[in-house]
């Protein structure tokens, strides 16, 4: 087990660290995201590396080392239960074989954690979760995530300003709007020590029958949705968050929501570059620190009748290939029935890497998908080289938000001043009015 590693540019340092969690990042950081740069060299041949011998690389030096254990964890976000980081829950310990989250996150070397309302209960509580959260990470600082869309999908609004959500901001046909919402959700979850978003939802809800998607749209209009998205990114970037454009390839035109079935879309290829592609272009010009996947099948795309979670030529061949992408590509959750259709909880894990996922979210069964990845890299058939390109990217997204080399606090403090501030609420009522 290693220590909690602090990495600076004279070199990597052990050290103990107290608390870790929210404010982070430092403003103006390079996106993770965007255009891809040239194929990169052998993650293994880059951690020895170092740019010069006075600033060496924190990724490269983070990177070379975690064990393959270590890295393996780091790819996981699961849901875990308690509302502070040492309390002891029967669920864990069914789910996990640990009772804590502290624990739970030791066990498995986690990468991140996602939070839901189960986990909320005031602004001191969550701030001293989070904090915990990060104290109990010893290899690298934690992606602590959460679904905070606004409007329908808001995990956090018992704490946070009511924003409309996305389909009212796409009315104002305003992207400084969706900028100003996306930037204030931004820093009111940075304030209670969350650094990753699943929003926005670059879905074109074209389909008004759709059950799954939606209000949770900004429009049922490619170009209009796409400028709403990207401004959204540029907002989370303003804040310090990272930002996820959901669901690729595009979940607007279904009527069966993949929670609870596996949703088919027949959209021809020229269908999918006219109305899906669009958003997701757009989000990845504004520089989106993750691409989320859809679990649908898209036969047009990938004939293999396989989700777009486990697909290589939807996730590689036409998100990192065609369209440049070369940030974290997050799964949607793994316990959704639209992915376990066909294969059992750790073969979606190794499936989901092997397509060109990252980080994947909520596995159904932790210890199951945890060993199956790890059996698939020590196997050679997640090579080692595949596994470590995943975890640079990212390390690199905490690089770029400034929370590798140490993690910051959250601060009830600052959290007070944020939280449902008189400017926010302001904003609110300037969306509501231009929306009509």
């Amino acid at each position: 087990m290693l220590r909690r590693r602090r990495i600076g540019t004279t070199g990597l340092l052990v050290i103990a660290l107290t608390a870790c969690a929210g404010g982070a990042g430092t403003a103006g950081a390079t996106p993770t995201g965007g255009k891809a740069a040239p194929p990169a060299p052998s993650p293994t041949a880059s951690a020895s590396a170092s740019p010069s011998a006075s600033q060496p690389d924190p990724v490269a030096r983070a990177l070379a080392r975690l064990s393959v254990e270590e890295k393996v964890g780091q790819l996981f976000m699961p849901v875990l239960y308690g509302t502070t980081a040492t309390s002891s829950s029967g669920e864990n310990q069914a789910r996990y074989g640990a009772a804590t989250p502290a624990k739970v996150i030791a066990r498995y070397h986690l990468g991140g954690v996602i939070l839901f309302p189960h986990n909320v209960k005031s602004v001191s509580q969550v701030v001293g979760l989070t904090n915990g959260l990060q104290r109990a990470s010893e290899e690298v600082p934690l992606l602590i995530g959460t679904d905070q869309e606004n409007g329908l999908v808001s995990r956090m609004s018992a704490l946070m300003t009511d924003f409309p959500g996305a389909s009212v901001i796409g009315a104002t046909g305003d992207p400084a709007l969706a900028r100003k919402v996306a930037a204030a959700t931004g820093k009111e979850l940075r304030a209670l020590g969350v650094n990753l978003d699943f929003a926005p939802v670059a879905d074109v809800n074209i389909d008004p029958r759709n059950p799954v998607i939606g209000s949770r749209a900004f429009g049922k209009d490619p170009q209009r949705v796409a400028k709403m998205v990207a401004a959204s990114v540029k907002g989370f970037a303003d804040a310090d968050v990272a930002a996820t454009a959901k669901h690729f390839p595009g979940h607007g035109d279904t009527r069966v929501d993949s929670h609870t079935g596996l949703p088919v879309i027949k959209h021809t290829r020229a269908e999918w570059e006219r109305v899906d592609a669009p958003p997701f272009k757009a989000a990845i010009g504004a520089g989106v620190d993750a691409v989320m996947s859809a679990h649908i099948v898209f036969p047009k795309l990938d004939p293999s009748g396989d989700p777009a979670t486990l697909s290589k030529p939807i996730l590689t061949g036409l998100l990192r290939q065609k369209l440049g992408y070369d940030g974290v590509i997050s799964t949607d959750a793994l316990n959704m029935a639209g992915v376990r259709q066909k294969y059992d909880d750790g073969e979606i894990a190794v499936r989901a890497v092997l397509a060109g996922a990252d980080l994947l979210l909520m596995p159904n069964d932790l210890p199951k998908s945890y060993q199956a990845v790890l059996a698939a890299v020590k196997s050679g058939r997640i090579g080692e080289r595949r596994l470590d390109q995943s975890v640079t990217r990212l390390l690199k997204l905490k690089q770029a938000k400034g929370y590798l080399t140490e993690a910051p606090t959250a601060s009830v403090s600052r959290a007070d001043d944020v939280l449902r501030s008189a400017e926010h609420r302001k904003l609110v009522g300037r969306v509501e009015s231009a929306a009509g």
